[in-house]
């Protein structure tokens, strides 16, 4: 049987060009080399499983490696020295490690020590260190590596060129697991390598290690069902359901749907960082300029785009607050399921309007479900049947009607009935101009908002000379404003002369398109009840509102000595 070598192992980076995600670091040594420019004391911080240790590594090979006299494949074994300072770090190691440094190298130029974990070393081992540190052989140059730069004492910071490593990204990740692939002869979809490269959480060693993980759980295939299922992540399906419900405002199937989750053993408090997360998703999905912030497969994203056309801003706005309030709440909360229920209805209710809501932690009424099941629905259309039958076989069995004298039918008549002939009429006509609106081959001639106002003013005329005095009062409150794609607003100081208006309004477009030879005109009306229009009652305010119009009247009065 042949022994395995875990990929973290086998595939540990040879060269600079093997390093993933750091091309900035290597290149910046690669030069250093090249120039003759490398300091004496290195330092390699950043999170684990980034390439440090391995940039140290391939480093010290490359620095006795300037000389063309010798070979490429000599690897300077005996040059390089390392040291794990978790395990050294007492002063008596440093101290033994300082009288190595003053022997020169007996191949190449230098002797090249590696200290890994160098945060370990004691207060007693780091000022042991210093002078070699400041002042080390021509022949001997350091590189330290650490995960935890805080930890060590600032004379030792100050003594060296600081490298900061930083995390793979999720892509940069993906990509080299896919070279892998090729190279052990595994096919993988694209959604399951994205799926480790995103659980690795920047570290391209715990990305190999989930690697080995999956292969052996799946063989030569792997499938993004059967990496969620071996590593016990949330699909993003899952969040995709879950999203399409509450936009969808179906409260009872969002709580199914958790329920589910939850009895396949994954946390609330994991569930709900993962919704926010998809919200943020699509709030990135939903700008071409955010739209590399996605880090996705391409199958993902396509899923991304479509879904963030359903959800608007200001709903995945409210969505992450709630859901974010919800994570800050988890740990000290005591019932925490129920606090990710009442979370999750408060997101399906965002965007429900049959109720009006009276604070952003509305939900919707159980009731409002219950009138919605199937059983209640038959029932209410048998109803209203039943009662349009009572209502046909009274008027088929009615008495003769009453005389025009009686006092019932004479109050009838003063109603108003909703199906009268003029109220049809005006429906008619409502829903003719309302249609044509739509119509694109209707002329659509420019005007001027000066040539709008002047045909306001004349419509206001043939209002007066038709004796509708009230709906002229009403059209000459204000003047009429034009906006872009020929709208015009218009505006009036209370809701009654609001509803008289639009009972006028198809009227007053039917007009203004014929003058204005514009059939995409419509009008809308605006609502402002601190608007109030000033009419004059005594005497004194007839005389100044004709004193605006005509300021000539002033000298008239004052030359004749005029009362008022």
């Amino acid at each position: 049987m042949e022994h395995f070598i875990v990929s973290a192992r086998k595939y540990r980076p040879q060269n600079f060009e093997d390093v993933v995600g750091q091309q900035a670091i290597t290149n910046t040594l690669l030069k250093s080399i090249e120039n003759n420019h490398l300091a004496q004391a290195l330092l390699f911080t950043g999170p684990r499983g980034v390439g440090k240790t391995s940039c140290a590594r391939i480093l010290a090979k490359k620095i006795n490696q300037q000389d063309a006299e010798i070979a490429a494949d000599e690897d300077f074994a005996f040059n390089i020295f390392e040291l794990d300072a978790a395990s050294n770090n007492s002063v008596d190691d440093i101290r033994s490690l300082t009288e190595q440094v003053r022997i020169p190298p007996q191949t190449g130029k230098y002797k090249v020590y590696i200290i890994d974990e160098v945060h370990m070393l004691s207060q007693a081992a780091f000022n042991a260190f210093l002078k070699t540190l400041e002042e080390p052989p021509a022949h001997a140059i350091f590189i330290l590596a650490t995960t935890e730069k805080h930890k060590i004492i600032p004379t030792i910071l100050s003594r060296c060129q600081i490298f900061d490593f930083k995390r793979i990204g999720v892509l940069d990740a993906k990509n080299y697991l896919k070279v892998i692939c090729e190279k052990e002869e595994i096919t993988a979809e694209d959604d399951a390598l994205h799926i480790i490269a995103q659980k690795a959480d920047g570290a391209m060693r715990d990305a190999l290690s989930i690697f080995d993980r999956v292969v052996s759980f799946s063989g030569k295939n792997l499938t993004r069902e059967a990496v969620t299922e071996n590593l016990n992540v949330l699909d993003y399906e899952t969040y995709f359901n879950m999203t399409d419900l509450v936009i969808e405002n179906k409260i009872p199937q969002v709580l199914n749907a958790f329920n589910t989750i939850l009895s396949k053993g994954f946390e609330g408090h994991h569930f709900i960082n993962g919704l926010a997360s998809h919200f943020r998703d699509l709030l990135v999905a939903k700008d071409k300029a955010t739209l590399n912030l996605l880090e996705v497969g391409d199958a993902a994203k396509k899923k991304y785009l479509a879904q963030a056309t359903k959800a608007t801003i200001p709903f995945l706005m409210q969505a992450i607050n709630k859901a974010n309030d919800c994570d800050l709440n988890f740990k000290t909360s005591k019932n925490q399921r129920l606090l990710v229920e009442l979370t999750l209805m408060q997101i399906a209710s965002i965007t429900f309007d049959g109720e009006k809501k009276k604070s952003n932690n509305y939900i919707i009424p159980a009731t409002f479900f219950q009138s919605l099941s199937p059983a209640k629905k038959l029932k209410d259309e048998v109803k209203s049947i039943e009662k349009k039958d009572i209502k046909i076989t009274a008027l088929k069995t009615q008495v003769p009607p009453p005389s025009l004298k009686s006092p019932v039918l004479k109050s009838a008549q003063r109603r108003t009935s909703s199906l009268s002939l003029k109220s049809i009429h005006q429906k008619k006509e409502e829903k003719k101009i309302t249609s044509e609106e739509n119509f694109d081959n209707h002329p659509k001639d420019i005007f001027t908002e000066q040539t709008l106002q002047d045909y306001w003013k004349k419509y206001i005329a043939i209002l007066n000379e038709k004796g509708e005095r009230s709906m002229a009062s009403i059209v000459g409150t204000d003047v009429p404003l034009l906006k872009d794609n020929f709208k015009i607003t218009f505006t009036v100081p209370n809701k009654l002369m609001k509803d008289q208006f639009k009972k006028g309004r198809p009227k007053i477009l039917n007009y203004l398109r014929k003058e204005l030879n514009n059939y995409g005109i419509s009008i809308e009306v605006i609502l402002n009840e601190t608007v109030e229009k000033k009419f004059a009652y005594t005497p004194q305010e007839k005389y100044n509102k004709l004193k605006e119009k005509n300021p000539l009247l002033d000298k008239l009065k004052h030359s004749f000595e005029l009362d008022l």
